[in-house]
């Protein structure tokens, strides 16, 4: 799967057929467009970067005029990100998305640089459950939804998901963060904090997807740092079914194609006939 930092898909296109990925999971849309957080939204850290994008998107009637059609020349899953700033946005644009010609829906529950919504809701059983239930009533199509690691139990966040009748799980979304520009005494970005993403949280995803997967007996979507195929298998290790990249493919626009490459070889390395098989294999100490 790719992710996010993918966009929509259309400049990656210009580097690989997109049919040669599992899927394509949207950036965030919403209900009506969103200009976004002010400038500056962006910058680098050790081992990753800052982001507070603020879920900028021309809304979901663009994505359906513009972006589907581009999508669907495609042989990919197409699962749309959906954001919303109260539990009746994520409702009325989930209505909207189960007519369309999409393979899935990616709930945003967790991003954290909207004053509003995503994770307010997602940050207790409770309210997970709530939006959930809520969108799954309107929803024929499979639904993700997506996790927050800013919370002190990630494990029974997920169980709110599935008792809430979702299909499956993904995490984990960026890590709240800071960077001080030492000159100015200020934060780099507008917004002040920002999400983090990029290798530096990998560790922290690879320990989420593990005590998810524990807990729950829906599917897993792990991602959070993963640049390479070592990186993909590790969390498959851990007891993600899937896996996605986001940051990386700023790094390098080939790195999902790489990745698809190096899990082929590792497969044949050691005798690997099904990559399911290996889900969940880790052996704890």
């Amino acid at each position: 799967m790719l992710h996010g930092s993918f966009g929509y898909g259309r400049e990656f296109s210009e580097f690989f057929d997109l049919s040669n990925l599992g899927g394509i999971i949207t950036k965030g849309t919403s209900l009506k467009p969103r200009s976004g957080n002010k400038p500056s939204r962006v910058c680098e850290t050790a081992s990753g970067m800052l982001n507070s994008i603020g879920l900028q998107n021309p809304g979901i009637e663009y994505f359906i005029e513009n972006d589907l059609p581009f999508l669907k020349k495609y042989n990919t899953a197409i699962i749309v990100n959906a954001c919303g700033s109260s539990i009746n946005e994520y409702v009325e644009l989930c209505k909207i998305l189960n007519n369309l010609d999409i393979d899935g829906v990616e709930l945003n529950l967790s991003c954290p640089n909207v004053k509003a919504g995503c994770m307010a809701f997602g940050s207790s059983y409770e309210g997970v459950k709530e939006v959930t239930s809520k969108v799954r009533k309107v929803l024929d199509k499979p639904l993700i939804v997506k996790l927050t690691p800013n919370v002190t139990d990630i494990a029974s966040i997920a169980k709110g998901v599935e008792d809430a009748g979702a299909d499956g799980v993904s995490l984990i979304n960026t890590l709240l963060g800071m960077k001080i520009d030492i000159n100015t005494k200020k934060p780099f970005l507008a917004n002040n904090t920002g999400g983090l993403s990029g290798p530096a949280i990998k560790p922290v995803a690879v320990r989420m997807v593990y005590q998810v997967a524990q807990a729950v007996n829906i599917p897993v979507l792990g991602m959070g740092g993963i640049i390479n195929s070592d990186d993909a298998i590790e969390f498959m290790l851990a007891g993600a079914n899937a896996i996605s990249i986001g940051a990386g493919n700023f790094i390098d626009p080939y790195t999902s194609i790489d990745t698809i490459k190096g899990i082929e070889d590792y497969m044949r390395k050691y005798n690997i006939k099904d990559i399911n098989s290996i889900v969940g294999s880790v052996e704890m100490n």
